[in-house]
């Protein structure tokens, strides 16, 4: 059974995958992992104007260490950009007429409380 930081992370990224999806965007790929360089893009994306949306998720239960989306560094997202750069090597066959870095936070809902999302789009990387 996974422990309970990675199930925390696996409901993050299904409940952003399907707000970004509500949002028109096409889900490419979930959970791409890289060995060199190490790591992994948790959301892959098409935008309806064409752009390819590189997402990264920060999921938590509570705010006591801060919003969901204060987890996402400068040195993640750098790590971000060497991985997007990789996966668009490996994917010669999927056009990218531009990229994008956004993030997603997720503070998942107790009981009946619905999650809250708040979605960055367009990050600097």
């Amino acid at each position: 059974m996974p422990d309970a930081r990675a199930e925390v992370g696996r409901f993050g990224e299904d409940v952003a995958a399907r707000y970004l999806s509500d949002r028109g965007l096409t889900i490419i790929e979930r959970n791409w992992r890289s060995g060199t360089p190490r790591g992994e893009l948790d959301i892959i994306a098409r935008a309806p104007d064409g752009d390819l949306v590189i997402v990264e998720v920060k999921a938590r239960r509570t705010l006591g260490v801060g919003a969901p989306v204060n987890g996402v560094t400068p040195q993640k997202l750098r790590q971000l950009r060497r991985l997007a750069n990789t996966w668009l090597r490996e994917h010669p066959e999927i056009p990218a007429p531009g990229v994008r870095f956004d993030v997603v936070g997720v503070l998942i809902g107790r009981g009946s409380s619905p999650s809250v999302v708040q979605h960055i789009p367009g990050v600097v990387v």
